[in-house]
């Protein structure tokens, strides 16, 4: 069998000289990814993780840093950045290679049954197995579509917060109408100078308690609220001063500024995926069965929100089971004369040395 569908036949055993030789390659460096790493490591398999975003932590941490979280479970709350740093922290001991800012490319089977698997920046490996967490895949936030105003991308036009300290004191449009939106317009009423809400209707995809919040607050004039969508914007001295703001009247209205926020949701992509010759439904991977999590081709498992199986709930605590799964699931391949036993890390010594920690006495 080939991947991609384009390589019509297996790559040669000798190609790919130089590359990394491993017996697991994680595609993703969210919460599920990370957490797919200890569970291999406990089984004693090292993973190289491969992720497009420039930091780990995946949707998580690129877009909502700062939002609470809380169905992990043993931790009330804790926000998105908060629980990758603990993520990286219980995965330590097992010293993964992380390959970010890059996109893997292409999968492809070798002769002696592994992968090659290569990336955008030219990074190659031969690996045993492949475990698929990219979330919904590599995603884009959808842009505001206004000519000439992606000049200002990353200065003065935003599509996500990755310092709200930049934002305080200033005068703030917001655009859109669902969590996001309404999220951070909430949030920084009371820090920036001021607050207008953009939103194209009067109906939103928020949750009812923000939206009954925020519309008690432009009754209290500590926020606005404004119906219409950005139809053109002026300049002074290169910066961006105001948007033009055209309602459902078809009065169009001028609206100053120091900065604007987009927040018109993710346009999901799966990419080079949707050539690897994976059975693929609604841009999601199917699994074979939930036992192990593993595609129609043998040796790739996709865990977190990119697989697809009857019964599938889009939670981070399903893909950290799905996780633990994939983990014993993938063990054969890479340990075919080796029995694997599950064992339990409060009580096994070789855990306990796996893991760094000294084991405990018990009377």
């Amino acid at each position: 069998m080939s991947i991609p569908h384009d390589a019509a036949s297996m790559a040669p055993s000798s190609s790919f000289a130089g590359a990394i030789d491993t017996d697991a390659v994680i595609i993703g460096a969210g919460p599920v990814g990370l957490f797919q790493v200890f569970e291999l490591g406990l089984l004693e398999i090292k993973a190289h993780v491969i992720d497009s975003l420039p930091a780990v932590g995946g949707q998580c941490v690129e877009l909502y840093p700062d939002k609470p979280i809380y169905d992990i479970p043993a931790v009330p709350v804790c926000t998105g950045q908060e629980l990758t740093d603990n993520l990286l922290k219980q995965i330590a001991p097992f010293d993964p290679t992380f390959h970010l800012g890059q996109e893997v490319t292409v999968v492809q089977r070798r002769e002696d049954n592994r992968f090659n698997v290569e990336t955008s920046t030219g990074t190659r490996f031969i690996t045993k197995t492949i475990f698929i967490a990219a979330g919904v895949g590599s995603f884009q936030a959808r842009t505001i579509k206004v000519d000439g105003i992606e000049q200002f991308d990353g200065t003065q036009l935003h599509y996500r917060v990755k310092e709200p300290a930049l934002f305080e004191g200033k005068n703030l449009v917001i655009c859109g109408g669902g969590d996001s939106a309404l999220d951070w317009a909430l949030n920084f009423v009371g820090k920036a100078e001021s607050v207008v809400l953009l939103h194209r209707r009067d109906d939103f995809r928020a949750a009812p308690a923000s939206v009954a919040k925020m519309k008690a607050l432009c009754e209290a004039f500590e926020m606005q609220l404004i119906t219409g969508q950005v139809t053109g914007f002026d300049t002074k001295a290169g910066q961006l001063t105001e948007v033009k703001v055209t309602g459902a009247d078809g009065v169009t209205r001028r609206v100053p500024l120091d900065m604007l926020l987009v927040f018109f949701g993710l346009s999901p992509k799966l990419g080079p995926i949707a050539e690897w010759g994976l059975d693929i439904e609604r841009r999601q991977l199917k699994v074979q069965n939930t036992e192990k999590f593993e595609t129609n081709v043998p040796g790739i498992f996709a865990v977190g929100d990119i697989n697809t199986y009857p019964g599938k709930k889009k939670l981070i605590l399903s893909g950290f089971h799905e996780a633990a799964l994939a983990a014993f699931g993938a063990a054969p391949y890479i340990f075919p004369d080796k029995k694997i036993h599950m064992q339990y890390t409060t009580t096994s010594p070789k855990l306990h040395k796996i893991l760094g920690v000294e084991s405990p006495v018990f009377d």
